[in-house]
């Protein structure tokens, strides 16, 4: 069924639904978690063509995804971790296809509206960007932590 599943990690509180989810599925089919988290910032997205260092931000992005994906790993769960740079669309469609994933999950919020329209770009783009199946979750609005 899925054996590479690509899961995006905005580092938020929107991160505990779709972990929690994930990791069911993956001990179900004993598949493979790549938690991909995208900087978006300006020194992000300008980080090669101006040879910048890594922002604060980025920083902690990194720390992020190092420290989730070792809380996976300790549960059991084979799991690798990217961390992309600009246009966050872009670099999930882009790391799905340089991973070889066979799902993507990701987190919703439930705009609606005039906000859909501006925060659901990401999605938008992704889900019709890409060959393989994605999975969109519904964010809780009292998620605090991811779980696994």
């Amino acid at each position: 069924m899925y054996t590479r599943i690509l899961v995006a990690i905005e580092h938020s509180a929107a991160d505990a639904t779709i972990v929690e989810h994930v990791c069911q599925l993956a001990r179900l089919t004993h598949a493979e978690l790549i938690l991909v988290h995208v900087a978006d910032g300006w020194a992000a997205r300008h980080f090669d063509e101006l040879a910048l260092r890594e922002s604060e931000e980025m920083r902690d992005d990194r720390e992020y995804l190092e420290a989730l994906a070792a809380r996976l790993l300790a549960e059991g769960l084979p799991t690798q971790w990217r961390l992309g740079r600009g246009d966050p669309a872009a670099e999930i469609v882009r790391i799905s296809r340089a991973e070889g994933v066979d799902l993507i999950a990701m987190a919703t919020h439930g705009h609606r509206g005039i906000n859909d329209l501006i925060r659901g770009t990401t999605v938008n783009k992704v889900r019709h960007d890409v060959s393989v199946p994605v999975l969109l979750l519904r964010a809780k609005s009292s998620a605090s932590t991811p779980q696994g």
